[in-house]
């Protein structure tokens, strides 16, 4: 009742609802007029016959032979009334079959579809809600956002100018309300000033545009931004953007830090205060064939392995967890205690050879700005002749021509980084690299989530996923639990100590169990403890870092919140 009521009000708060319901009134009365005039006809006609019928029967034969029906049981025997008949049938055909739908249609059935639409996706908030996230634009990115703060319990909108793109993300599932980006009434209706978050993540000039029409509406409220090219970036922040993220330039540096380079030394892949997030390949190294327990590397380095990944498929670290040749070791620990893995292992399997990089784009770029400042040499394949910059470190021509990759290299690579925008091109050329070189280690961009296990399947060791990585930077923006992305599916986040583990040891909580995440370290008074002693009892006020894949990441979120 309460949804019949909203409808009816919607409908008639619409500006033309009253010339509607004017127009469709006025056309039944002509019809109704009409009719009457048939039904009268009709009794003369037949008293011009002999015949007599009551008011009722008159009626009843002009509806029959208007609507076409035409039972039969009453006729004129005069051509007159034959004329008469025909002339009813027509007319009935023309009003009833042909202007009654239309008429109907355009005047009630077409304005109450869209007051019913309009509540599906409302132009206005209600004045209650508060601390939501409001998104500009619906995209991968967006997507993977959504998901996440639906996990971990934050209201979100979508405003769309388009009110049939709308309803089509309603129907789907999502929160939306419709209204103009650039236009300040539509932030005040949908309570700006009582959210937590505005993303713009359309294009560059329509961000600008966003973040200074929020702006003036309100002073307090984050505004995140994406920005395409470097140049925005300041535009961006003048027009009021608290923060303002290239993912372009994020997702190659990724790139490139997932990158092992030629020799054993440790790679740093992400902080969290003083805690360190390092890789390190084992290949060639005494640490292989040995167990994490018998490689004695927390004794000798200070540093703890988290875990290991095998293939592009990552396990958390166990004692008995047995290093392969090509097993990767995630580690974590301070500076100095991944130094000290580096003058035990570092001088192993070194290799001078070039990183291949498929893709001369803006992510391309980026890897390669990235692998530029680690001092590593890097080749890019580029068939787009305006990409092309400097002839020693760009081959023109096509990734999926073999001439063209043994011109890069791809015989003697150890790394080759593919990170063209269209997943169906990164696929295929997955696949071909692994197939003329089995050993090499690929690393792969994904622009959709969807695509990432195919590209695994396809053979890549790892993948960044342009979606989660932009939905983490924003999330990260929003939520103080930062989160480092080492994978595609694969986090390391940290949360507040919850009440309910307060006091109890890591061996008690049974974290792992539960919930598939890991404890790496805790932080206690500004103090980063890796690896902590599972028989301490955790402490009040103190953060827990985890690691932990999605489906464990939220599991974690309901375990603590039972």
């Amino acid at each position: 009742m309460k949804f019949v009521t909203s409808l009816i009000t919607a409908f008639m708060q619409e500006k033309d609802a009253k010339t509607n319901i004017k127009g469709l009134l006025k056309f039944f009365a002509f019809l109704l007029f009409i009719i009457i005039t048939y039904t009268i006809l009709f009794h003369f006609i037949m008293a011009l016959e002999d015949r007599e019928y009551s008011v009722v029967t008159s009626f009843y034969w002009t509806l029959t032979v208007m609507s076409t029906l035409g039972f039969g049981d009453i006729v004129f025997q005069s051509d007159l009334g034959r004329t008469f008949s025909m002339v009813v049938l027509l007319s009935g055909v023309v009003l009833l079959l042909i202007m009654l739908p239309f008429t109907f249609i355009k005047f009630f059935y077409a304005p109450w579809l869209e007051a019913y639409n309009k509540t599906k996706a409302p132009s206005e908030l209600s004045a209650e809600i508060k601390n939501h996230v409001i998104i500009t634009n619906y995209d991968s990115v967006t997507r993977s956002l959504i998901e996440k703060l639906k996990d971990f319990g934050h209201p979100y909108y979508i405003l769309c100018s388009d009110h049939g793109k709308a309803i089509n993300l309603y129907n789907d599932g999502y929160k939306v309300v419709v209204g103009k980006l650039d236009d300040p009434n539509t932030y005040r209706r949908i309570r700006v000033q009582q959210a937590a978050m505005v993303v713009a993540s359309c294009n560059d000039m329509v961000n600008t545009s966003v973040a200074f029409t929020v702006r003036e509406i309100s002073e307090d409220v984050r505004i995140v931004t994406l920005a395409s090219f470097e140049d925005s970036v300041d535009i961006l922040r003048l027009a009021g953007s608290n923060t303002v993220i290239q993912l372009a330039k994020m997702l190659g540096q990724s790139l490139g830090r997932r990158t092992l380079g030629g020799s054993a030394r440790v790679h740093v892949i992400g902080r969290f205060d003083q805690l360190v997030i390092g890789e390190a390949p084992a290949i060639d190294t005494p640490l292989v064939g040995k167990t994490i327990a018998e490689s004695k590397l927390r004794q000798q380095t200070g540093a703890s392995i988290i875990g290991v990944w095998e293939r592009g498929e990552f396990k958390a670290a166990m004692p008995d967890t047995k290093i392969q040749r090509h097993t990767v070791l995630v580690m974590a620990g301070k500076v100095d205690q991944l130094r000290n893995y580096d003058e035990l292992f570092g001088i192993y399997h070194s290799d001078d050879k070039p990183v291949i990089i498929i893709g001369g784009g803006r992510v391309g770029l980026a890897t390669a700005k990235s692998l530029e400042d680690r001092q590593m040499d890097y080749v890019i394949v580029e068939r787009d002749r305006t990409r092309l910059r400097d002839p020693e470190k760009f081959i023109h021509g096509d990734a999926a021509d073999i001439k063209t990759l043994k011109k890069a290299g791809i015989d003697d690579a150890h790394t080759v980084i593919i990170t063209s925008n269209k997943d169906e091109i990164n696929i295929y050329l997955t696949l071909y690299c692994r197939r003329l070189r089995p050993d090499i280690q690929i690393t792969a961009r994904a622009t959709d989530d969807r695509n990432v296990s195919s590209l695994h399947r396809a053979g890549a060791d790892f993948v960044m996923s342009y979606a989660t990585m932009g939905a983490n930077a924003i999330y990260n923006s929003l939520d103080s639990s930062e989160i480092l992305t080492l994978a595609e599916g694969l986090d390391i986040f940290r949360v507040p100590v919850p009440q309910k583990l307060v006091g109890v040891t890591l061996i008690e909580s049974d974290i792992r169990a539960k919930t598939g995440c890991s404890v790496i370290a805790i932080k206690v008074n500004d103090e980063m403890v890796a690896n902590p002693d599972p028989e301490n009892p955790i402490p009040e006020e103190s953060e827990l870092v985890l690691i932990g894949d999605y489906n464990s990441e939220q599991k974690f979120m309901k375990y603590i919140n039972e």
